[in-house]
């Protein structure tokens, strides 16, 4: 197959599907399919719920179009999968898109084509869960019929200066010239070059690594934050004096959550326990973080009980739902921990955020979030998310949302100490 001959499917239009194959539509014909007809429609219509593509980007890819027709894809000959991989209840990988991704690819699939898997996985899944299923459905036999590579997304949902072509694209393939036709088929996009690794397990670990690193990394610093709440000592002054060291990485406390850090990790621990590995380090670091709701609501309890503010009946305002700043995107967010533990006081709990949609966090959270809040009406505020509008606010200004006597508590570090009651 030629770079010029391939015909290309994106397979999933999420937050990272989408933008690929927006850069993908500017340059050469691209199907983008996904199953959610309310998704394609509009997309169909020039608008991205999650804006990560702007409208006018999205007019810009010319040659793209969008269908949830499976039949779309019969005359493509290369497919990148960009589904969700979460986990579920019990914290186990959820291969469930991924596998039925892999069927709706398998009765399209013919001889030479290339199937791209972009989604998060542990080491192994590519060619141990998802090619049987494509040969399977498809009759043809792997690496003689048709080929696999696996090039990890690297998406970072809200942030405008890392984008997909900016950040650079690991890639890898099932054979050597199918590598390299895949890093080539990349590198016609990614500005920022790529890095060609030696199997589709190396690229699948390195993926699963990145973001497991984070996660302990935070894990640390919010396992300092609960012994210096003890001793008395402000986190954020102790992380800005020793941030004078040259080589102190910047990390801060905060709620651990998202499609990707708080997820990730246990693709890689699921993976170890099953070659008989128990994996202490990385399973104690999504402990602490996984445990750090409870701890945010029994500090803020703390702190309304020394004001004497009268904890069972109160309301508490939390400004944010979302995973973090800027984004519409609810995914794996860890505030409603937070929500959850207030509500076993008795709390009453309003929910403000100008960035969500409303009927998304009623469907994924039975929570309905209040449109404006009203003013002098809470025992406490924490401010959960660091959209810019609660900034452009002040805070001043959110404390008027306030009773007279209320606790404002600054989980990001938004506003100075002085300004807030209590931060994280």
């Amino acid at each position: 197959m030629e770079l010029n001959g391939i015909k290309l499917a994106v397979i999933g239009l999420g937050y990272v599907g989408l933008p690929l194959a927006v850069e993908f539509g500017k340059g050469r014909p691209v199907i983008g399919f996904d199953i959610n007809q309310v998704r394609i429609d509009a997309l169909n219509n020039g608008h991205d719920a999650t804006l990560e593509v702007d409208d006018e980007e999205l007019a810009s890819a010319e040659r793209l179009s969008f269908s949830n027709d499976p039949s779309a894809l019969n005359d493509c000959n290369v497919y990148i999968v960009t589904v969700p991989t979460p986990i579920d209840e019990h914290k186990r990988p959820d291969l469930t898109p991924l596998i039925k991704a892999s069927e709706t690819i398998g009765k399209t699939l013919k001889k030479g084509d290339i199937v791209i898997y972009e989604s998060t996985v542990y080491p192994g899944a590519t060619e141990e869960d998802c090619v049987p299923v494509l040969e399977t459905v498809s009759g043809l036999t792997f690496n003689q019929d048709f080929f696999a590579g696996y090039s990890p997304e690297r998406i970072n949902p809200g942030d405008k200066e890392h984008r997909v072509t900016t950040i650079t694209k690991v890639t890898s393939g099932s054979t050597p010239e199918i590598a390299e036709l895949i890093d080539q088929l990349y590198g016609s996009v990614i500005t920022a070059g790529t890095h060609k690794a030696s199997s589709i397990r190396v690229a699948e670990a390195a993926k699963v690594i990145e973001n497991t690193q984070r996660d302990l990394n935070i894990a640390l610093i919010n396992e300092l934050s609960m012994i210096f709440s003890r001793m008395g000592i402000d986190t954020e002054e102790v992380l800005q004096a020793a941030g004078t060291k040259w080589n102190f990485l910047p990390f801060r406390p905060g709620l651990v959550g998202g499609h990707c850090i708080g997820v990730d990790p246990y693709y890689l621990t699921h993976k170890a326990q099953a070659i008989g590995y128990h994996p202490e380090i990385i399973l104690s670091g999504r402990r602490i973080n996984d445990g750090m709701g409870s701890h945010v609501a029994s500090e803020l309890v703390k702190a309304m009980l020394n004001r004497c503010i009268q904890v069972n009946g109160a309301r508490v305002l939390v400004l944010g739902l979302t995973f973090k700043e800027n984004c519409p995107d609810l995914r794996n967010t860890r505030v409603v921990d937070v929500i959850k533990e207030l509500q076993e006081y008795n709390i009453q709990v309003d929910v403000h955020d100008p960035w969500i949609n409303p009927k998304e966090s009623e469907h994924e959270y039975r929570i309905s979030p209040v449109e404006q809040p009203e003013q002098g009406t809470y025992d406490a505020i924490i401010l959960a998310v660091g959209h810019n509008q609660f900034k452009a606010m002040g805070a001043d200004n959110i404390r008027t949302l306030g009773k007279p006597e209320h606790v404002l508590y600054d989980l990001k570090y938004i506003f100075p100490k002085e300004d807030v009651d209590l931060r994280l």
